[in-house]
């Protein structure tokens, strides 16, 4: 093994050790109301981790938990979030999974949004895969033909919500949502091994590429091509950039997997800050900066990126990216959310959604 590889091996295991003897068990313990069996939305950065307070929880927040505890292997606390999942968010009368619950627990924002139903699918795969749960299983296929029926919209896209009967939409096709979507077909693909995981994922794939896709950079754009005050998000473009990796050959030919090497490369050069690292919240389409802070989530997509990247020379540079994010985002108590360009604190709290995101990117690092 050569230096450079070993050193980012040890810099890996370092992130990993930090997501095991502080990260879970902060949401094991004061992030966790037991009474609802619901994870907080978010923890105070103060070393008690203490609750914010509670104004609603979200199905997609339980979700992404679920997830992080699935690949954890820690089956009780997973067991314990699926059924929450189950019992607090589905919508027994009208199909799907309500957006939000109040503070105790009773149905809040009913909305149907692609968004939570993707991440139910991709949640449930992920712990119907480490567990063997049978009722995980139907889930996924049960929410997945919810979808397809519910919310497709023209051209082989999907809508990003509707009412709660599924009656009206309430908003059109968007990036992030059909991001989600992707990722939680390629988990559901990978459990099932269904060929109509295959199909649709290609369908959708050449979808966004002829409605998303920005011609100039290869990046996949926030909104439709041709919308008013579009962006390009580095983040995303990294995100897309590991899920069409993950997808192997299956979306050759569709425009995105073509794409994406072009809006890694774009994003790269004009989303990253050369000193520290930092990867801004958004581009315009010509690479200017049009929002400078700094989320933990697309530094951890840069990572993930980095690492699946083809290149060796590119992949060099994750060592040092690395360190530049645990020196920048990680502390002994946790993380910071946000930061400015400077490197101030723009968000404090740490919120329930972000274990999701230190989880994927940790796991596609070397060990």
């Amino acid at each position: 093994m050569n230096p450079s590889a070993a050193s980012t091996i040890a810099l890996a295991t370092a992130l990993r050790d930090h997501f095991t003897s502080v990260v879970l068990p902060m949401w094991r313990g004061p992030g966790f109301n037991t009474a609802l069996k619901l994870p907080y939305e978010a923890v105070s950065a103060g070393n008690d981790h203490q609750p914010m307070p509670a104004e609603r929880y979200r199905a997609m927040a339980c979700a992404r938990q679920l997830f992080v505890f699935s690949q954890a292997g820690d089956a009780a606390h997973a067991q314990v979030l699926f059924d929450s999942l189950m019992h607090t968010f589905q919508d027994t009368r009208h199909g799907g999974w309500f957006y939000s619950v109040d503070a105790q627990g009773a149905p809040l924002d009913t909305t149907k949004d692609l968004y939570t139903q993707a991440f139910v699918v991709f949640a449930c795969a992920e712990f119907g895969r480490r567990s063997g749960n049978r009722d995980a299983l139907e889930t996924v296929h049960r929410t997945s033909a919810l979808i397809q029926s519910n919310f497709a919209a023209e051209g082989d896209l999907f809508n990003a919500a509707l009412t709660a009967d599924f009656a009206s939409v309430t908003g059109t096709p968007i990036q992030n949502p059909l991001m989600h979507l992707t990722e939680a077909w390629l988990a559901a693909r990978e459990l099932t091994r269904d060929n109509a995981f295959d199909a649709a994922l290609r369908h959708l794939a050449g979808a966004i590429a002829r409605h998303f896709v920005h011609e100039p950079t290869g990046c996949v754009a926030e909104l439709p091509i041709g919308a008013a005050d579009n962006r390009l998000e580095p983040g995303h473009q990294f995100e897309w950039f590991w899920l069409v990796k993950q997808a192997g050959g299956l979306f050759e030919g569709s425009g995105l997997a073509e794409a994406l090497p072009r809006a890694f490369a774009f994003a790269q050069q004009n989303g990253v800050d050369e000193a520290t690292g930092g990867v801004c919240a958004s581009l315009d389409e010509a690479g200017g900066i049009k929002d400078a802070t700094q989320r933990i989530w697309a530094q951890t997509e840069y990572l993930r990126a980095l690492a699946s990247h083809d290149d060796p020379a590119v992949r060099a540079a994750l060592p040092r990216q690395i360190t530049l994010f645990q020196q920048r985002f990680l502390r002994p108590q946790g993380w910071f959310e946000c930061k400015t360009v400077a490197g101030d604190v723009a968000r404090a709290d740490m919120p329930s959604t972000t274990p999701y995101h230190l989880a994927t990117a940790y796991d596609a690092l070397p060990a």
